[in-house]
């Protein structure tokens, strides 16, 4: 175990020296450890990544205009997630830097980077979230998942399972609406509006009084979210947190 580490830089260096990879982010950088991939320490060291310590409403995650102290914590409430369906959603950190482009290539490509694994595996470790009994990614409309391949947030899902053991279910939640592909311009009522009805539960046995983590990778208004997690909550689940790589 002692000589892990050692081994483990030197084959960094080796790797850098012989197959130099430039960071995915920046461009200009080489992504020296494997660890890091797809990018560089720098754009790593540049992307504010959350340590559970913020202010934020407890329910939506949203960072909080001022401090406030730990015992406070759960009072803080930004009032505008008050008619969402889930418990309390968080994320890895800021859509930004290295997890913008952690994002931006699992869409491309079906693999999660070991630091993104392991960070999304401390965000699921705090409280709340950390009460969760069972992880279920947002799931794709088929249509969708046959065009793009995967369903990124299953590979997430996947990624996460492996390192809490806790049980997946692809099967249960389902996307029966096949919702507008480019929603960027919409405000926060037209993408509510265009996920309502969008998912159905289909095996409501397997989420009956389940403490659910719903796994995506951008938490932009909740509007998805908040859909998903309405389904699963009329099924029978008892709660719903949500776990996202950013935050927009």
């Amino acid at each position: 175990m002692g000589l892990s580490h050692p081994i483990n830089a030197l084959y960094d260096a080796a790797l850098a020296l012989v197959y130099p990879t430039a960071c995915a982010g920046c461009g200009a950088a080489s992504v020296e450890r494997r660890a890091d991939a797809p990018a560089c320490a720098a754009c790593w060291a540049g992307t504010r990544i959350f340590t559970g310590d913020e202010t934020c409403c407890w329910k939506c995650g949203a960072l909080a205009l001022a401090e406030v102290a730990p015992e406070r914590r759960r009072d803080v409430n930004c009032r505008r997630c008050a008619e969402a369906a889930f418990t309390a959603a968080r994320a890895v950190g800021v859509y930004e830097g290295a997890l913008r482009t952690a994002v931006l290539i699992l869409k491309r490509e079906p693999h999660v980077a070991m630091k993104l694994a392991m960070l999304l595996h401390e965000t699921a470790q705090r409280t709340p979230l950390c009460a969760a009994t069972k992880i279920i990614p947002i799931p794709l409309h088929a249509q969708r998942e046959k065009e793009r391949g995967f369903n990124q947030a299953a590979c997430l899902g996947r990624a996460l399972a492996h390192l809490s053991h806790l049980p997946i279910d692809e099967a249960s939640l389902i996307r029966t609406v096949h919702t507008e592909r480019h929603r960027a311009g919409m405000d926060a009522r037209a993408r509510r509006e265009s996920v309502e009805q969008a998912f159905q539960v289909r095996r409501p046995r397997l989420i009956e009084n389940e403490t659910i983590l719903l796994i995506d990778d951008v938490y932009t208004t909740g509007a998805t979210a908040s859909a998903a997690a309405r389904a699963l909550k009329d099924a029978g689940a008892r709660e719903v947190f949500i776990l996202t790589i950013a935050r927009a």
